[in-house]
């Protein structure tokens, strides 16, 4: 298993250098305590663990800045205006692309993605990446304003005045526009049309399938949707197909007697909630753990962000194209695949709720992968501070791993043992994502100096 399921109660990322120096000292109070503590080993290292968490946490404080600082505001922000999956990876992506072309605009590091503006660097960055935060999302969730301004007054109060800051506000509100007009004919708004596959008066189930209209949506950085879309999945005869069958069967059923406790506890965590949130926060870890500076954040969140919007475009794109089926569809129809290695169980269901849409490939494991490529390019592929994850709607549940490859490596995982995917979908999946991550790193917001 990829992970062994360890939880800590301890919320999520913080901000504010009042709420590090408390965390500072709770961490210093916990170490005293241990000095004088004559209690078990066990309880000790326990404690040991927590102390680790706090300083990460204090590390965080330490070295936030306004990109951290608005990823996490983007998230709340879109979380209270219950936006998810396919739009969710839209908004986060505009957002640290407005930042990190604002940065840029005045830092001149790397290229920015939009039309470029004339460099400015007497102007504030940091007020500029405000400012370009603020005005994405108002337009995208205009309802949220209050929210919106409210973050922004509190970010714009820590910077100092003059006409730096602006100049910079003028700037980020223009950068900001940019990118709105290079969005608004992105196709994600077109009509779902999608006709179902059927015959005169067979039925078939009436709900649409989950945002197909973003099979045809512009990607970010790439020519077309179809640029990385994977050969076929293996056919139903083959002894591949019969391989995963058989192994989602048997691991992925609401029932299965195989799957360890450990497993379905990794399945209930990483709902679609916890999915694309969770490489944002592993992103703050990292980057306060290295210390990135301004420009260097505003790249890396830019192309995570990027990354995982693309999934929903080429993966949508090919879901739709081949159109295969799900295991609970498959394993209800075993006795018609034309492969003796694959028996009907005709009540089986699996654990997870099936997503409305093609099983092949998985985003899942595309978004692991481009992720994963993204930071691994930053922060390497070995061991790392203990890198920890928190649920969405319970701040008490956390997954904690030691890599960014074993983080991906469950999050493709669950997608078996909670039955709603093929090992070979994932596979195929993987490698799609690392191909999306190697083209935004080489082509897309690349060092000017």
């Amino acid at each position: 298993m990829a992970s062994d399921g360890r939880h800590a109660l301890i919320t999520g990322s913080s901000r504010g250098i009042g709420r590090g120096i408390v965390l500072a000292r709770a961490a210093e109070r916990i170490k005293i305590a241990i000095l004088y503590s004559q209690r078990e080993r066990t309880l000790r290292r326990i404690v040991v663990t927590a102390i680790g968490i706090l300083m990460t946490m204090c590390a965080a404080t330490a070295h936030a800045d306004v990109v951290t600082d608005w990823n996490q505001i983007a998230i709340d922000i879109l979380k209270a205006a219950n936006i998810s999956v396919n739009p969710w990876s839209r908004s986060m992506a505009m957002v640290h692309v407005a930042m990190s072309d604002a940065i840029n605009t005045v830092q001149g590091r790397y290229a920015s993605y939009t039309a470029k503006l004339p460099a400015a660097p007497n102007a504030s960055a940091e007020a500029a990446a405000v400012s370009a935060a603020r005005h994405v999302l108002i337009q995208l969730v205009p309802a949220q304003r209050a929210k919106i301004d409210e973050a922004y007054a509190d970010s714009l109060a820590r910077l100092p005045d003059g006409t730096a800051k602006n100049d910079g506000i003028v700037l980020g509100e223009r950068v900001a526009a940019l990118v709105q007009a290079d969005r608004s004919t992105d196709a994600t708004n077109a009509p779902n049309t999608y006709r179902p596959i059927t015959m005169p008066g067979v039925w078939i189930p009436t709900q649409p399938p989950s945002f197909a209209e973003y099979a045809q949506a512009k990607p970010w950085g790439m020519k077309r949707a179809d640029q990385f879309r994977p050969g076929p999945p293996p056919p139903l005869s083959s002894a591949l197909y019969a391989r995963d069958y058989n192994e989602t069967k048997d691991l992925g059923g609401a029932k299965s007697v195989t799957r360890t406790t450990l497993q379905t506890e990794a399945v209930r965590f990483w709902t679609t909630g916890n999915f694309l949130p969770s490489w944002n926060q592993v992103a703050r870890q990292l980057s306060a753990a290295k210390g990135l500076g301004l420009a260097e954040n505003a790249r890396l969140f830019a192309l995570v962000n990027m990354g995982i919007a693309n999934n929903y475009i080429c993966d949508w794109d090919a879901k739709f194209h081949y159109n295969r089926w799900r295991p609970v569809t498959a394993i209800r129809n075993g006795d018609q695949d034309g492969n003796d290695a694959t028996e009907r169980d005709a009540g089986w269901t699996p654990l997870n709720a099936t997503p409305m849409h093609p099983e092949y490939p998985s985003s899942a494991a595309i978004v692991a992968g481009v992720a994963s490529g993204v930071l691994e390019s930053v922060f390497g592929t070995g061991s790392l501070p203990i890198l920890t994850v928190t649920d969405s709607a319970d701040s008490r549940l956390q997954r904690q791993f030691n890599s960014i490859g074993q983080m991906a490596e469950e999050q493709r995982m669950v997608r078996i043992w909670g039955g709603i995917h093929f090992r070979n979908s994932l596979e195929v999946s993987e490698q799609m994502g690392r191909k999306l991550a190697e083209h935004l790193l080489s082509n897309i917001m690349t060092p000017v100096r």
